[in-house]
């Protein structure tokens, strides 16, 4: 093993034994080393207080009450943390206090699953860098086991991430959450509504990007865990619909976030596409569920703090994937989709549909896929117009030369402009579009009703 421990890790661990002090790579880096996967999880954990371990590294912070000291090497924070026991967990996060033990093995014992509960390196200077295994990680390792430290319930009460996380480990390593840690997940699970937003965006986030998210988000339901993450997601569970038979929604879910292309905006896009069908449901029927997901969508999204450019992709995936093409569309048609869906959004989209119909039992290209997207093709090819910034006219045209009052008839009269152009890019032409524009200002609106087209 020791020949796989970075250079940077290895240099901190020396400092730290040079200076007459137990130290270890533990959790998530030896773990993978021994699975012979790559890693950047370098964790490490020390006899040294916190105090020392700042004084020994000129480019070390400490600014917890945890005892994690970060050290950069290389371009890269490690941290590095006291030997300590956790005491009073009163609010299934964190605790309220730790305390430093000196002692590798109540550090050891305190940690979430026995794979992660391993540690790499020496307690002193003169002996030779071994592995410590004092939890059987080895041999659940071999046994591709996540199974807690300790008893399962009081690990998942400590900290309500673990819950997550078990499941999290069991989709990207492929293994499966030994029968107690199971169960104690079950028992636990609504505890997780006790977590901030974003310590479960990035679970959820590493469970979208395995090779089969449905692994893990099969465990979210069955556990009751996603219940607590999101009742509407939840609320797919058993609801029936005219799909693949004798599968409900939230198996139609799972088939599509597996067959999405592993890009975040897309996978979540899938896992959300059709949240609103459960609060749109009548008679077998889920109309205009998409508006309703698109809400419910931002909503959850914004729940978990994802970023403001990711959350509003995801809900303009959401939105828009229900699109229909017709073998009657012009090419007016075409271009009026393509401004309403965005060139920029268009490949999440089309990967986004294509999900959703294997989801549904149906070829990837169905309902004229493959046609509408060459389609689609041509007309970015030809440089249509395809948002009001590229009209040869703005607002302050209409103001400076037709004098139109600033306001609600500037955007009415860019948006009617607009629509021409998608109809005949020949039109965007400053002199013609004036010419159109003067019209449209001078033609009366109908009383009590909406402006005159």
């Amino acid at each position: 093993m020791a020949g796989a421990v970075p250079d940077a890790v290895r240099d901190i661990l020396t400092t730290l034994w040079s200076a007459g002090h137990a130290a270890f790579a533990v959790g998530g880096g030896p773990r993978d080393v021994l699975l012979g996967r790559p890693t950047v999880d370098w964790d490490l954990a020390t006899s040294a207080l916190p105090d020392r371990t700042v004084a020994l590294f000129a480019d070390a912070v400490y600014e917890n009450r945890f005892g994690t000291v970060a050290v950069r090497r290389q371009g890269r924070e490690y941290e590095v943390t006291t030997f300590r026991s956790d005491h009073d967990y009163a609010d299934f996060r964190r605790p309220h206090r730790v305390e430093f033990t000196g002692s590798l093995e109540a550090d050891l014992a305190r940690r979430d699953f026995t794979i992660n509960a391993l540690a790499w390196g020496a307690a002193s200077p003169a002996e030779e860098p071994r592995l410590i295994d004092l939890h059987d990680g080895l041999g659940d390792l071999r046994a591709r086991s996540i199974r807690a430290v300790g008893e399962p319930r009081q690990r998942f009460e400590e900290d309500a991430l673990r819950i997550v996380r078990a499941i999290r480990l069991a989709t990207t390593l492929g293994f499966e959450i030994e029968p107690p840690t199971l169960e104690a997940i079950r028992m636990t699970a609504p505890l997780v509504a006790h977590l901030s937003g974003e310590r479960i965006a990035e679970e959820l986030r590493r469970i979208l990007a395995a090779d089969a998210p449905s692994l893990g988000l099969r465990l979210l339901a069955d556990t009751g865990v996603l219940g607590a993450i999101s009742p509407e997601l939840a609320g797919q569970v058993s609801l029936s619909q005219n799909k693949i038979p004798g599968e409900d929604l939230w198996q139609h879910t799972l088939r599509t976030v597996d067959a999405a292309p592993n890009r975040l905006e897309v996978r979540m896009a899938a896992l959300l596409h059709d949240i609103g069908k459960p609060a749109t449901a009548a008679e077998g029927h889920f109309y205009r569920h998409e508006i309703a997901g698109a809400d419910l969508a931002r909503d959850l999204l914004e729940r978990l703090h994802l970023p403001r450019a990711t959350t509003d992709a995801v809900v303009h995936l959401v939105r828009h994937h229900m699109f229909r093409y017709e073998d009657n569309w012009g090419d007016g048609a075409v271009r009026r989709f393509l401004a309403k869906v965005r060139p920029d959004a268009i490949d999440d989209l089309f990967a986004l549909r294509q999900a959703d119909n294997v989801g549904s039992g149906l070829e990837r290209d169905a309902d004229g896929l493959a046609v509408l997207r060459e389609r689609i093709a041509a007309e970015i090819a030809a440089g249509p117009v395809l948002d009001r910034s590229a009209l040869a006219v703005d607002g302050s045209d209409l103001i400076d030369e037709l004098g139109v009052t600033p306001g609600p008839e500037v955007g009415r009269i860019l948006g009617l402009l607009f629509d021409r152009v998608v109809d005949d890019p020949s039109l965007n032409d400053k002199p013609r579009l004036m010419a159109i524009a003067r019209e449209l200002a001078e033609r009366p609106r109908v009383a009590g009703g909406p402006p005159n087209p």
